[in-house]
């Protein structure tokens, strides 16, 4: 090996490197935003559940949101999460407590590569049908 030919590796090591990081960030940032979701939609399906077996007024609604925004963490404060009534039958009876939530994971990757990626925010729904007896 030459004199000229001392460092030569160093500049693709070091981009390798670099490289070898942005993969396993993404790797992170995908297993953390299947659990965040998981975690969201888990969170969004019991309050909704909750709302059809008894909550039948907005603000009863906006207390059970609240209460799931909570249960959330940290990860609440980056959540809304909204329930309201819907009547599908329009019969004037509420049948089913629809819900949304979106949230703003953390982020692991710069947010280029995460929004190239498809990693930007959460937004799940669910539809619980309420019960009544006849």
């Amino acid at each position: 090996m030459s004199k000229d030919d001392r460092g030569v590796g160093m500049i693709p090591t070091a981009a390798g490197f670099v490289v070898f990081i942005l993969f396993l960030l993404l790797a992170v940032q995908v297993l953390y935003g299947l659990y965040a979701t998981s975690t969201v939609r888990g969170t969004l399906n019991d309050a909704a559940s909750r709302a059809a077996n008894g909550a039948l007024s907005k603000a009863q609604l906006r207390r059970l949101a609240d209460d799931a925004e909570r249960s959330l963490g940290r990860m609440g404060d980056r959540t809304t999460i909204e329930l309201r009534l819907v009547d599908d039958d329009a019969d004037g009876v509420p049948d089913v407590v629809a819900g949304s939530a979106v949230a703003d994971p953390p982020r692991f990757v710069p947010p280029p590569l995460g929004s190239v990626a498809g990693l930007d925010d959460i937004a799940v729904s669910v539809r619980v049908r309420i019960e009544r007896f006849r």
